[in-house]
C-alpha cells in the first residue's frame, strides 16, 4: 500500500478536534461493514443505526482522509452533466429524476447538520457559476432554462456581466447563473461531525486499518486488516478516488480515473476588501473545462482548480492557482498564500457517480467527478438500502456492475493528454 500523506490545509488548520483514532486490533462483528470514512461510508453507517442496524466503517487513513476533507466546501445541486443532454439522451422523466436527486442532495447536508447538531458553518447562499465566455454563458442560460420549463425549478437565476461583477468583484466573466439551492461548509468539520453522529449512535469506526482483504463467507463477508477482522452480512465498498490504496478494492478500482485537484488560501485580508471581493459570502466556480472555483472561509479566499497530476502536490500547479487567481482579482496582488494543498477528484467514464451491487453481499458506491459533498451524502443513505435488499430509484447512477475505463493501465498519461486539450479549448474559447 502506497503511504498516506496527510495534506497541510486550511480545513485541517482550522477543523474541530478529532476522536482519538482507534485501529481494528481484533475481531469484530456487524451487520454492515463499510470500507471508507468519508462523506459516503458515514452517511451509509447513519442509514444502517436508523435501520436498527450495526455498521463498523474500517478506513485507511483518518476520518475524511480522501476528498472529504480536502475539497472546496461547495454543497451543490449539479452533475457534470447537464440536465439538458440527459433529457436529450435519456427523456425528461429521467433528467427530471436527476434532477429531484441533485436537490434533495443539498436537502441531505442542511438535514444532517440540523439534526445532528453539526458545528460546519454551513449556510445556504448559493453558488454562482461564472461564465468565461459567451459561448459558456448561452450554455448556462439554456441550462436554466430547460430546468424552469421542464422541472418547474426556479432557483437558477441568469446574472449579465454587471452583475457577476458585482458578485464577484471581478470583470473576468460575461455573465453567469446563479444556484439558488446551493451552499458553502467547512468540509472537513461536516465529515467529523458525522463520525461523532455514527460513534455517539453506537458505530464503530476503526481509522489507520487499511483493509488487506475481503473474502465471502457462507452468510457473510469477512474484512481483514493487519492486525484485525470484520465478519457482516453485508459490506460497502466507499473508498471514491482512493481505490487503488489497496487490493482489497480491486473490484471497483478501474470504475474511477484519479484526477489530482488543488487549493489555495490566501492570508488573512482586512474586512474592507469584501466589500468588493465575493461581498455575498456564495461559492463561485468557473466554466472553463479545467474549471477553477472560489469562496470567502473567515477573512482569507480560497482558490483551487483542475492540473495537478501525479500522486503528490505539484509546486508547479500551485503556482499557476496563485496566478490564476491574481489575474482574476488584481486587488490580491502582493498577497501572501499560506496554505496549499491537493487531493484525488474521482471521474468516471460517463461523467456520473456509479453505485451497485458487485454481488448480493457486496455494494459500492463512488465517482462524484468533484461535486461530492451533497451527493454522497444522499448516496450514502440509498447505497446502505441497496445492500439491505431495497431497490431505491437512483435513475442514471445505478449501475448493474462496475463500468470499468477502458485501457485502465494507461490512465495517468491519459489524463495529462485529455488535460492538454481540455487548456487548449479553454484557451481558444470551445
Amino acid at each position: 500500500m502506497r503511504e498516506l500523506k496527510y495534506p497541510a490545509s486550511l480545513w485541517r488548520h482550522t477543523a474541530m478536534a478529532a476522536a482519538e483514532p482507534v485501529e481494528l486490533a481484533e475481531a469484530v462483528v456487524a451487520d454492515v461493514a463499510i470500507i471508507g470514512a468519508g462523506y459516503t461510508g458515514l452517511s451509509a453507517a447513519l442509514r444502517a443505526i436508523e435501520r436498527g442496524l450495526k455498521p463498523v466503517i474500517v478506513e485507511a487513513g483518518e476520518v475524511g482522509f480522501g476528498a472529504s476533507g480536502r475539497n472546496g466546501g461547495v454543497v451543490s445541486t449539479k452533475f457534470r452533466v447537464s440536465l439538458s443532454d440527459m433529457a436529450r439522451t435519456h427523456g425528461i422523466e429521467v433528467a427530471r429524476r436527476m434532477s429531484q436527486l441533485g436537490h434533495n442532495a443539498t436537502d441531505c447536508v442542511e438535514h444532517y447538520v440540523e439534526s445532528l447538531g453539526i458545528s460546519a458553518g454551513f449556510a445556504k447562499t448559493g453558488n454562482l457559476r461564472c461564465a468565461h465566455n459567451r459561448l459558456a454563458l448561452q450554455r448556462l442560460t439554456d441550462e436554466a432554462e430547460t430546468a424552469r420549463r421542464l422541472f418547474g425549478d426556479t432557483s437558477l437565476i441568469v446574472l449579465d456581466a454587471s452583475q457577476t461583477a458585482a458578485e464577484t468583484g471581478s470583470t473576468a466573466f460575461v455573465g453567469g447563473v446563479l444556484n439558488r439551492h446551493a451552499g458553502v461548509i467547512h468540509p472537513l468539520n461536516y465529515a467529523r461531525g458525522l463520525a461523532a453522529a455514527v460513534r455517539a449512535r453506537g458505530g464503530l469506526i476503526f481509522e489507520r486499518s487499511p483493509v488487506t482483504s475481503v473474502t465471502q463467507q457462507p452468510h457473510g463477508i469477512e474484512l481483514a486488516t493487519n492486525r484485525g477482522t470484520v465478519r457482516a452480512h453485508r459490506l460497502i465498498i466507499a473508498t471514491n478516488g482512493y481505490s487503488d490504496l489497496t487490493s482489497a478494492t480491486e473490484a471497483v478500482r478501474r470504475t474511477v480515473i484519479p484526477f489530482r485537484s488543488a487549493m489555495i488560501a490566501t492570508e488573512p485580508l482586512p474586512g474592507d476588501v469584501f466589500k468588493t471581493l465575493v461581498p455575498q459570502g456564495r461559492s463561485y466556480s468557473e466554466t472553463r473545462r479545467m474549471m477553477r472555483w472560489f469562496r470567502r472561509i473567515d477573512d482569507r479566499l480560497l482558490f483551487g482548480g483542475r492540473g495537478a497530476f501525479g500522486k503528490d502536490d505539484s509546486e508547479a500547479a500551485f503556482r499557476a492557482l496563485e496566478g490564476a487567481m491574481k489575474g482574476i482579482f488584481p486587488l490580491l496582488e502582493g498577497r501572501a498564500i499560506t496554505h496549499r494543498w491537493s487531493g484525488l477528484v474521482a471521474m468516471t467514464l460517463d461523467s456520473l457517480p456509479q453505485v451497485g451491487m458487485l454481488n448480493p453481499r457486496m455494494a459500492f458506491a463512488l465517482g462524484y467527478n468533484g461535486t461530492g459533498i451533497a451527493m454522497s451524502s444522499l448516496i450514502g443513505r440509498h447505497v446502505l438500502d441497496l445492500a439491505m435488499g431495497d431497490e431505491p430509484d437512483l435513475s442514471l447512477m445505478r449501475r448493474t456492475k462496475p463500468q470499468n475505463i477502458p485501457f485502465y493501465f494507461l490512465h495517468e498519461p491519459t489524463v495529462r493528454v485529455v488535460a492538454g486539450w481540455y487548456q487548449f479549448l479553454d484557451h481558444i474559447g470551445r
